[in-house]
């Protein structure tokens, strides 16, 4: 269909923008899982502040690598072995997370981290590893190295306010974390089977439907608010109170 509108008489430069906007697209949609995977990172630093900061700085180094990966895409696609190592990371991320024992105190299966310098180049490796399959999609679409370019800048802007977003959810919702990184799977075992034998690779429609209803699910329970017990509650003054408040207040 785009080499329909691309080839035909009435093209006058659409090509650029229609390109550019399906790369922006499939930025939104393929950076969700990713999105949520870096949140689930970052969360692992107690402070907010210290979470946000891993996020802009860890993209900051992403987007570099990013850079680096699109201007040397048609090289490191001739060698399978990348994109093994990438499922390979992308799976061990999910295999840590549901292996490894959930936080109490706020229900965070991830690492922990005291530092933020611990969390950047994990953020940066992660994001490296999605755009593995990301930027081998925008190159099939586009071979101008600018457009796929100005498409993954859109996608780590994106996917910075995404981040952000998945953080507060992150404790809103109760199987949002575990959704996240079943599809972070699912781009792991996509990665590995486009690497061992590219002709049983699923379309981009079936894997962004897959990825639609795991995240239905991710979204279908609010996390329990713990209501005080009766030591906590603070008993608050009647109406009464409040009026021999005022009357002793006048009175001085």
């Amino acid at each position: 269909m785009l080499d329909q509108i691309f080839n035909s008489p009435f093209d006058v430069g659409l090509e650029a923008p229609v390109v550019l906007l399906i790369l922006i697209a499939l930025e939104a949609v393929l950076s969700a899982d990713n999105a949520i995977a870096l949140a689930a990172i970052a969360a692992g630093l107690e402070d907010p502040k210290l979470q946000r900061n891993a996020l802009n700085l860890g993209l900051v180094g992403a987007y570099i690598l990013r850079i680096t990966l699109i201007l040397t895409a048609t090289w490191v696609v001739q060698f399978w072995q990348f994109e093994v190592l990438g499922a390979a990371y992308l799976l061990w991320l999910v295999f840590e997370h549901f292996t490894s024992e959930e936080d109490d105190e706020h229900h965070h299966h991830g690492p922990r981290f005291t530092s933020l310098w611990q969390t950047i180049p994990i953020i940066a490796v992660t994001d490296l590893a999605f755009s593995l399959d990301s930027v081998t999609t925008a190159i099939a679409i586009s071979d101008k190295t600018w457009l796929v370019i100005t498409g993954g800048t859109i996608g780590v802007i994106t996917l910075r306010f995404m981040a952000g977003l998945f953080i507060r959810w992150l404790k809103e919702y109760v199987y949002l974390e575990d959704a996240g990184y079943i599809t972070v799977g699912f781009v792991g075992l996509r990665l590995l089977v486009r690497a061992i034998k590219p002709e049983l690779v699923p379309p981009e429609w079936l894997m962004v439907a897959a990825i639609a209803l795991v995240f239905m699910w991710g979204f279908s329970k609010r996390t329990e608010v713990e209501l005080p017990t009766e030591e906590e509650k603070v008993e608050l003054p009647t109406q009464n109170e409040f009026k021999e408040a005022e009357e002793v207040t006048e009175v001085r």
